[in-house]
């Protein structure tokens, strides 16, 4: 939907009444363990806003599920001496709610709190929803919006649940042709119900590609539950680690190899590919986990020193996963380089870490996109974007 569009349903000004500025719902936080990383996400994006071209209105998700209007202080959502931030610390009231109307002919926002009359905050012409995991990065939130008729930033409901369950994106990715890596999945029922029958496929699995293995919540990100497991005695404490966070957990081989990162954002032509990113082994970690990424600010090589074949085939594969699993908006597709020279995907995700370290903005940085001008790119190409089916 177009910025002109967006704003047609509004009275026409009078008396000289300027059209006001499009307003940004910055939403964060919400229900999943990566709440705290989306809090950092949104300070950076409401920093980054141009504020002399749009409002914009942050709401909190908290840890519990409630909406909160929340303090525009950006500099108070970031990862303070190893605490990490969270809604409930930035928000307004600790009973007040936000609520999004979902009559898609009334954008209107309010702010309710328990024995006042509702407050009208006015209409949001687009929601900037930085959340990530389960409760806002799967398609929920999307699902939600589009029945509100409010043009988002990010992929719609189908893209977003498949960029959320690592198995069935691998899934979608091999119908495209895609190249994926060995996995295995253990059903929540089968663990329940029968945990030696779902050890037993794990055994059997690593019997074919050899340990170790990474043990996965199937739907969870930012590294947060993941256990590199080098035998059998580690992996039912690695299996209930997953389980904490999903009850469906996903088992993977180890690829030998480099890993590679490559950002893709849709201009008004198509989607695009960034240079790629290296990720370099972590000396004080096992592998790339939450602690390295965001506690200890390990960074990655941008660009990637790669060959100019490789990196045109990265870029190609990546532009290709964004089209396989239907994205819009931006993606950061993840690989591995393997010894033997080979790309394999192992995941996308739909909204990727966004603060001006993170490997997106640092890769886009490096193709000519500031993060600033990034921020724009998105709001404007969800104003122009229509709701509905994708």
């Amino acid at each position: 939907m177009s910025e002109n569009q967006s704003q047609s349903t509004r009275p026409a000004p009078t008396g000289g009444e300027a059209l006001r500025k499009p307003r940004v719902a910055v939403v964060f936080g919400g229900r999943s363990s990566e709440h705290a990383i989306s809090v950092v996400t949104a300070g950076a994006v409401m920093r980054a806003i141009d504020r002399t071209k749009y409002e914009v209105l942050p709401i909190g998700i908290t840890a519990d599920g409630r909406w909160a209007l929340t303090a525009d202080e950006p500099d108070r959502m970031t990862i303070d001496d190893r605490r990490l931030p969270s809604v409930a610390d930035l928000a307004e009231s600790a009973e007040g709610g936000v609520v999004l109307s979902v009559d898609p002919a009334n954008r209107e926002v309010f702010y309710s709190e328990p024995g006042c009359v509702p407050k009208a905050l006015g209409e949001v012409d687009v929601v900037f929803p930085v959340l990530h995991g389960p409760y806002g990065e799967d398609g929920t939130l999307q699902g939600l919006l589009e029945l509100a008729g409010v043009p988002y930033v990010g992929s719609g409901v189908l893209a977003s649940a498949v960029g959320q369950d690592k198995e069935y994106m691998k899934r979608v990715f091999a119908s495209f042709g895609l190249p994926i890596g060995p996995y295995t999945v253990i059903r929540p029922r089968e663990w329940e119900r029968d945990p030696a029958a779902a050890r037993k496929k794990v055994v059997d699995f690593a019997g074919e590609h050899g340990w170790p293995l990474f043990v996965k919540p199937a739907r969870a990100g930012s590294s947060i539950g993941i256990t590199k497991v080098d035998g059998l005695a580690g992996l039912d404490e690695a299996v209930q680690e997953a389980r904490r966070h999903d009850p469906k957990v996903i088992v993977e081989a180890q690829l030998r190899g480099r890993e590679i990162e490559c950002g893709v954002l849709e201009f008004e032509d198509g989607p695009r590919a960034s240079v790629p990113a290296e990720i370099p082994p972590v000396s004080s970690h096992d592998f790339y986990d939450f602690e390295a990424k965001y506690i200890d600010s390990a960074t990655g090589l941008v660009p990637a020193p790669l060959t100019e074949e490789q990196t045109g085939e990265v870029r190609r594969l990546a532009v290709e996963a964004f089209e396989a699993a239907s994205c819009e908006g931006l993606v950061r597709a993840d690989f591995f380089l393997t010894e033997a020279g080979d790309f394999v995907i192992n995941e996308i995700n739909t909204m990727p870490g966004f603060t001006p370290i993170s490997m997106y903005p640092r890769m886009w940085q490096e193709s000519g996109v500031d993060y600033a001008e990034l921020v724009d790119r998105l709001v404007q190409a969800s104003l122009r974007r229509s709701t509905g089916l994708r």
